[in-house]
Protein backbone atom coordinates (compact mmCIF):
# COMPACT_ATOMS: atom_id res chain seq x y z
CA UNK A 1 0.00 0.00 0.00
CA UNK A 2 2.86 2.41 -0.55
CA UNK A 3 1.83 5.82 -1.82
CA UNK A 4 -1.56 5.64 -0.16
CA UNK A 5 -0.67 7.45 3.02
CA UNK A 6 -3.30 10.10 3.61
CA UNK A 7 -0.98 12.20 5.82
CA UNK A 8 1.55 12.52 2.98
CA UNK A 9 -1.12 13.99 0.74
CA UNK A 10 -2.39 16.36 3.44
CA UNK A 11 1.16 17.48 4.23
CA UNK A 12 1.86 18.22 0.56
CA UNK A 13 -1.36 20.21 0.13
CA UNK A 14 -0.87 22.08 3.41
CA UNK A 15 2.71 22.91 2.44
CA UNK A 16 1.60 24.38 -0.87
CA UNK A 17 -1.19 26.39 0.78
CA UNK A 18 1.15 27.65 3.51
CA UNK A 19 3.74 28.74 0.92
CA UNK A 20 1.15 30.71 -1.04
CA UNK A 21 -0.19 32.31 2.14
CA UNK A 22 3.33 33.21 3.27
CA UNK A 23 4.11 34.90 -0.07
CA UNK A 24 0.86 36.88 0.06
CA UNK A 25 1.37 37.97 3.67
CA UNK A 26 4.96 38.97 2.93
CA UNK A 27 3.86 41.20 0.08
CA UNK A 28 1.05 42.68 2.16
CA UNK A 29 3.45 43.25 5.06
CA UNK A 30 5.77 45.23 2.78
CA UNK A 31 2.85 47.33 1.51
CA UNK A 32 1.69 48.02 5.10
CA UNK A 33 5.24 48.99 6.12
CA UNK A 34 5.50 51.45 3.21
CA UNK A 35 2.13 53.00 4.01
CA UNK A 36 3.09 53.14 7.70
CA UNK A 37 6.27 55.02 6.85
CA UNK A 38 4.34 57.50 4.69
CA UNK A 39 1.68 57.99 7.40
CA UNK A 40 4.32 58.14 10.17
CA UNK A 41 2.47 55.35 12.00
CA UNK A 42 -0.94 57.06 12.03
CA UNK A 43 -3.32 54.10 11.73
CA UNK A 44 -6.18 56.47 10.84
CA UNK A 45 -4.50 57.65 7.62
CA UNK A 46 -6.48 56.47 4.57
CA UNK A 47 -3.57 54.74 2.82
CA UNK A 48 -2.46 52.78 5.88
CA UNK A 49 -6.02 51.95 6.88
CA UNK A 50 -6.69 50.62 3.36
CA UNK A 51 -3.52 48.48 3.41
CA UNK A 52 -4.46 47.07 6.81
CA UNK A 53 -7.99 46.26 5.60
CA UNK A 54 -6.57 44.37 2.60
CA UNK A 55 -4.36 42.43 5.01
CA UNK A 56 -7.35 41.57 7.19
CA UNK A 57 -9.30 40.40 4.13
CA UNK A 58 -6.42 38.03 3.36
CA UNK A 59 -6.71 36.64 6.94
CA UNK A 60 -3.41 38.20 7.98
CA UNK A 61 -2.96 37.85 11.78
CA UNK A 62 -3.23 41.01 13.88
CA UNK A 63 0.26 40.62 15.35
CA UNK A 64 1.75 40.34 11.84
CA UNK A 65 -0.03 43.55 10.84
CA UNK A 66 1.18 45.29 13.99
CA UNK A 67 4.79 44.17 13.29
CA UNK A 68 4.54 45.53 9.73
CA UNK A 69 3.27 48.90 11.02
CA UNK A 70 6.07 49.03 13.60
CA UNK A 71 8.63 48.09 10.96
CA UNK A 72 7.52 51.02 8.80
CA UNK A 73 8.00 53.60 11.55
CA UNK A 74 11.27 52.14 12.88
CA UNK A 75 14.27 54.45 12.57
CA UNK A 76 16.40 51.79 10.87
CA UNK A 77 13.77 50.73 8.31
CA UNK A 78 14.84 50.65 4.66
CA UNK A 79 13.24 53.10 2.28
CA UNK A 80 10.98 50.99 0.08
CA UNK A 81 9.84 52.42 -3.22
CA UNK A 82 7.24 51.36 -5.72
CA UNK A 83 8.31 51.03 -9.37
CA UNK A 84 6.45 49.90 -12.49
CA UNK A 85 8.40 48.18 -15.27
CA UNK A 86 7.00 47.69 -18.75
CA UNK A 87 7.68 45.07 -21.42
CA UNK A 88 6.14 43.36 -24.43
CA UNK A 89 5.77 39.59 -24.34
CA UNK A 90 5.01 36.91 -26.93
CA UNK A 91 2.45 37.94 -29.54
CA UNK A 92 2.85 41.63 -28.62
CA UNK A 93 1.11 41.31 -25.25
CA UNK A 94 1.87 44.31 -23.02
CA UNK A 95 3.20 43.46 -19.55
CA UNK A 96 3.26 45.77 -16.50
CA UNK A 97 5.31 44.67 -13.50
CA UNK A 98 4.65 46.45 -10.18
CA UNK A 99 7.50 46.04 -7.70
CA UNK A 100 8.16 47.24 -4.18
CA UNK A 101 11.89 47.32 -3.45
CA UNK A 102 14.56 48.69 -1.19
CA UNK A 103 17.19 48.56 -3.98
CA UNK A 104 16.11 50.01 -7.32
CA UNK A 105 19.30 48.91 -9.13
CA UNK A 106 19.22 45.30 -7.88
CA UNK A 107 15.57 44.88 -8.78
CA UNK A 108 16.01 46.42 -12.25
CA UNK A 109 18.82 44.00 -13.01
CA UNK A 110 16.84 41.02 -11.71
CA UNK A 111 13.78 41.95 -13.80
CA UNK A 112 15.98 42.48 -16.88
CA UNK A 113 17.58 39.09 -16.29
CA UNK A 114 14.23 37.32 -15.90
CA UNK A 115 12.93 38.92 -19.08
CA UNK A 116 16.08 38.41 -21.18
CA UNK A 117 16.19 34.75 -20.15
CA UNK A 118 12.90 34.44 -22.03
CA UNK A 119 13.88 36.60 -25.01
CA UNK A 120 12.15 39.79 -23.85
CA UNK A 121 13.63 43.23 -23.11
CA UNK A 122 12.33 46.00 -20.88
CA UNK A 123 10.37 48.63 -22.78
CA UNK A 124 10.86 52.33 -22.24
CA UNK A 125 8.62 53.95 -19.61
CA UNK A 126 5.15 54.70 -20.96
CA UNK A 127 5.43 52.44 -24.00
CA UNK A 128 3.14 49.70 -22.65
CA UNK A 129 1.16 51.85 -20.21
CA UNK A 130 -1.17 53.04 -22.99
CA UNK A 131 -2.80 49.60 -23.08
CA UNK A 132 -3.96 49.85 -19.46
CA UNK A 133 -6.21 52.01 -17.33
CA UNK A 134 -5.39 52.60 -13.66
CA UNK A 135 -8.20 51.60 -11.31
CA UNK A 136 -8.50 51.27 -7.54
CA UNK A 137 -7.59 47.56 -7.74
CA UNK A 138 -4.63 48.02 -10.10
CA UNK A 139 -4.42 48.15 -13.88
CA UNK A 140 -7.19 47.00 -16.21
CA UNK A 141 -6.48 46.47 -19.93
CA UNK A 142 -8.09 48.98 -22.31
CA UNK A 143 -7.49 46.68 -25.26
CA UNK A 144 -6.74 42.97 -25.38
CA UNK A 145 -4.45 40.96 -27.64
CA UNK A 146 -5.40 37.50 -28.91
CA UNK A 147 -2.59 34.95 -28.56
CA UNK A 148 -2.06 31.56 -30.12
CA UNK A 149 -1.85 28.57 -27.79
CA UNK A 150 1.97 28.48 -28.03
CA UNK A 151 2.30 32.21 -27.34
CA UNK A 152 -0.10 31.92 -24.41
CA UNK A 153 1.93 29.08 -22.85
CA UNK A 154 5.16 31.07 -23.28
CA UNK A 155 3.55 34.16 -21.72
CA UNK A 156 2.20 32.18 -18.74
CA UNK A 157 5.67 30.70 -18.15
CA UNK A 158 7.23 34.18 -18.19
CA UNK A 159 4.56 35.67 -15.91
CA UNK A 160 4.99 32.83 -13.42
CA UNK A 161 8.77 33.34 -13.29
CA UNK A 162 8.34 37.09 -12.77
CA UNK A 163 5.66 36.61 -10.12
CA UNK A 164 7.92 34.27 -8.13
CA UNK A 165 10.48 37.06 -7.63
CA UNK A 166 10.21 38.42 -4.06
CA UNK A 167 9.97 42.14 -4.86
CA UNK A 168 7.18 41.76 -7.45
CA UNK A 169 3.82 42.89 -6.12
CA UNK A 170 1.62 42.36 -9.19
CA UNK A 171 1.97 41.52 -12.87
CA UNK A 172 -0.61 42.75 -15.39
CA UNK A 173 -1.02 41.82 -19.05
CA UNK A 174 -3.50 42.65 -21.77
CA UNK A 175 -3.51 39.15 -23.28
CA UNK A 176 -6.99 37.73 -23.78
Amino acid sequence: MSGHNKWAQIKRQKGAADKAKSNLWGKMGKRIAVESKLAKGDVNSPGLRSAIERGKKANMPKDTIDRAVAKGIAADSAALESITYEAYGPGGAAILIDVLTDSRNRTAQEIKHLLSKNGIALASPGSAMWAFEKTAEGYEPKTTVELTEGENEALMKILEEIDNYDDVEEVHTNAA
